[in-house]
């Protein structure tokens, strides 16, 4: 029964550090050729730019300016809270949200194409599998405050 308990423990242990791993690695962002990084085969991300419907949220529209539109993003990136700006340019924001609870790590990411008025969004989560739906809750939530600005 001691050998079993072990056996759980230290498989316990493995699961939380290999979770850590994962939250401590910083993804390859961006946007290449008008593109934001795809997305992983997990169910913990979604995109504007992404085939998979499960995955694909809709692009916000551009208010007047590109820097009346970034400004609002901003606004609402910290009115949402938990978020950290890492990059801004003119045209994109990078954001890294950290959940309260397990200080898990979310990157968020925000560029603003301006031939087509538009701003694209992608979220996914670093670490686990599933995200219980927050990166769509977020980009819904986010959205809302958006329009507000």
């Amino acid at each position: 029964m001691s050998t079993l308990l072990i056996i759980i423990a230290v498989l316990i242990v493995l699961a939380f550090a290999a979770i850590y791993w994962q939250n401590a690695q910083v993804p390859n962002l961006g946007v290449r050729d008008g593109k934001l990084a795809p997305l992983s085969s997990k169910p913990n991300n979604v995109s504007t730019q992404t085939d998979v419907a499960e995955k694909k949220v809709e692009p916000l529209p551009f208010k007047d300016t590109t820097e009346n539109t970034m400004f609002a993003i901003k606004r609402a990136v910290e009115a949402y809270g938990g978020g950290e700006i890492k990059e801004e340019t003119d045209t994109y924001l990078y954001v890294v949200f950290t959940t309260s609870l397990m200080k898990y790590h979310d990157d968020a990411e925000f560029w603003l194409d301006t031939d087509n008025q538009v701003v694209h969004f992608r979220s996914a989560s670093r670490a686990g599998r599933s995200d219980l739906g927050l990166n769509r809750t977020r980009y819904e939530t986010l959205t809302e405050l958006y329009k507000q600005q």
